[in-house]
Formats: C-alpha cells, structure tokens, sequence
C-alpha cells in the first residue's frame, strides 16, 4: 500500500519536473528564435554561414564569404533580430508591470497614452523633417510627453487615484490619436501620408545599429530596475491598503513602475512604430505557464516577450513577397488569441 508521504513526493517531484521543463523552454526560446531570425528573409543562408561569420566577428577566425551575404547577416538581420527581441521584451514586460500594478487583466503597455504619444511625435517630424534620427527623437519625446499628461491630469487629489489615472491615459490616447489623423489628412498623399502610415503599422525594416544604440539604455536599464523590483508588484497587486499595512511607499512605487514601463515603451515604439497586443497578451501567456507570482513572471515575460516578437518578424519576413507590417500580423495573432482567453475564463491578473 503505498503511504500518503509518497504521494506527496511524486507530486512534488512532478511539480519540480514540470518546472524545470518550463524553464529550460523560456531560456531557449529566445536563444533558438535570435538565431532563426539570422537564417530566414529572402535571401536564404545556411546556419553553417551563418554560425561562421558571426564566430569570426568575435574570434580571430577567417571563413571566406562572398562580401554581400557578410553584410545581409551582420548589417541587416543582426540589429533587426536585437531590435526585435529588446521591443517584444520591453512591450512584455511593461504589460505585466502594468497589469499587477491596476490590477486589471485588460491593461496594456500603451494604457497611459504613450504609444499615441510617441505616434504623434513620429507622424509629425515624418511629415516636417523625415530624418530617421529626429524621428527617433520626436517619438520617444512625445511618448513620454503623453505619459506626463495623464499623470497630471490624473492629480484630482493629493494622491494619484488608479482609476483616475487609467481615464486620463485615455482621454491622452485619444487626443495624440486625434492629432495623428489631423497630421494624415494635411500630409501629403504622395509622399509623406505612405511613410506615416507605414511606420504607424509597425516594421523593423530599416533599423539599424545607430538606431540600437539611442535606445538600448531606454530599454534595459528600466528593465533592470524591474526585475529586481519585481517581488514588489506582488505586494502592489494585493491592493494600495495592504501595500501600504506592508511598509511599502505605494506613490513613489507605483511612479517608479510607470516611470520605467514609459521609457521601455516609448524607446520601443520609437524604434518599431505602434506594435499593438504584445503587451496585453504575452503577460497571460506567462501567467499560464508559470503562475501570478511576479518573482517568476517578470523574468518568464521578458523571455516569452522577445521570442515572441522575434518569432513574429522572422514571420513577416516570409509569408509574402511584400514585407508585411509587424503591427498588422501581431494583431491578427494576438486579438484571436486574447478572444480564446475571454471563452475560457481564464484572463486574470492573479
């Protein structure tokens, strides 16, 4: 007869088992989708060339390589497959900070009106400049702009209601929102209307190392800082008077948390343009697979994030001759998948 202890330990051991498996998963998920993105686009190189050209960037290493396939690997693919995985990371985890932080399984990473923000600010310097530099710039300016509007807006009273917050990121949104129409309409059709509307649909076709390089402190810095706060969401999600009952400085917290979804954000979109559902979908995803607690999820969010989008611009890159905009196929995969969610009940932030 086998004892009740015993099958407690095959639980347990099962348990031990399952999360080992999900771990090993998250930390190769994004390893194998990096390196997938360097093989695949219209131009089909082999993993041999591949592995070879990047060795010899690193080691004193010479492999023979027609000039051009050096180029497409080093110059074009590599910063697109970086860029990809620091935008689906950041979006990621700005959602899952967001969502403990309301408390609501609907939030999003551009719930504060920092996505309309940093559209407006692209749009704008697209249509009175098209530098890609002042671009970048306008976009991550406007995005932080938006964000500092909703939280004034939200300052009925000495302290900041969350509710009141969430109605202001919207009222925001809908105004940065409004004036991106406005500056569509006086665009010129010819010209500058086809470049707003295609970088307002997302795409990481023309970034580059120069691009990398203005964003890659607004990413992973915040990034940093919110990981090793993340047990601190644990307690924001229990409510602002056990927060507060726990010794935890809920004003100073929660801007610490908005101020650092608002860089990653804003430094996301700025280089990617408005990729929508990332951050409303993938911290569900994490939830599945690894629970509410955030000491887990942040990290499993951060993984899931960045195979995620690099997963879906390899995508973007094969399924028609025309590269289709990263905005356009994440929403085609993330609204289905979120309507599957809501059917099976299991959206929920805890």
């Amino acid at each position: 007869m086998v004892s009740r202890y015993q099958v407690l330990e095959d639980i347990l051991e099962e348990v031990r088992g399952r999360k080992s498996l999900v771990a090993t998963a998250l930390i190769l998920a994004p390893i194998l989708s990096f390196l997938l993105s360097l093989l695949v686009g219209r131009y089909q190189i082999s993993p041999q060339i591949v592995f070879s050209v990047l060795i010899s960037k690193i080691l004193p290493f010479h492999y023979d390589v027609p000039k051009q396939v050096e180029i497409v690997i080093i110059q074009v693919r590599l910063p697109r497959a970086i860029a990809a995985a620091l935008v689906g990371a950041a979006l990621a985890l700005s959602g899952t900070s967001f969502q403990g932080l309301f408390r609501n399984p609907l939030v999003s990473s551009q719930i504060l009106g920092v996505a309309s923000g940093a559209g407006f600010g692209a749009a704008l310097a697209l249509l009175l400049s098209g530098d890609p530099v002042i671009v970048q710039v306008s976009a991550f300016g406007f995005g932080i702009v938006a964000v500092a509007i909703s939280y004034a807006l939200s300052r009925t009273y000495r302290e900041t209601s969350l509710l009141t917050l969430v109605l202001a990121g919207i009222v925001v949104g809908a105004l940065f929102s409004a004036l991106i129409s406005l500056i569509k309409y006086v665009a010129d059709p010819y010209e500058k209307l086809p470049s707003i509307t295609f970088w307002l649909m997302g795409s990481l076709s023309a970034v580059s190392f120069r691009e990398l390089t203005w964003n890659f402190i607004p990413i992973v810095v915040p990034c940093i800082i919110l990981v090793l706060a993340r047990w601190r969401l644990n307690v924001l999600s229990l409510g602002e008077e056990e927060a507060k009952a726990l010794g935890i400085d809920v004003e100073r917290m929660r801007m610490l948390v908005i101020s650092c979804c608002t860089l990653m954000t804003a430094a996301a979109v700025s280089i990617a343009g408005m990729v929508g559902w990332v951050g409303l979908v993938i911290p569900h995803i994490g939830r599945m697979l690894v629970g509410p607690d955030h000491k887990v999820l942040v990290p499993a969010s951060i993984a899931i994030g960045a195979a995620y989008l690099l997963i879906v611009d390899s995508m973007v890159r094969i399924v028609s001759t025309f590269e289709m905009p990263l905005g356009v196929l994440t929403a085609i995969i993330g609204a289905p998948f979120f309507a599957y969610l809501l059917r099976k009940r299991t959206v929920s932030w805890r």
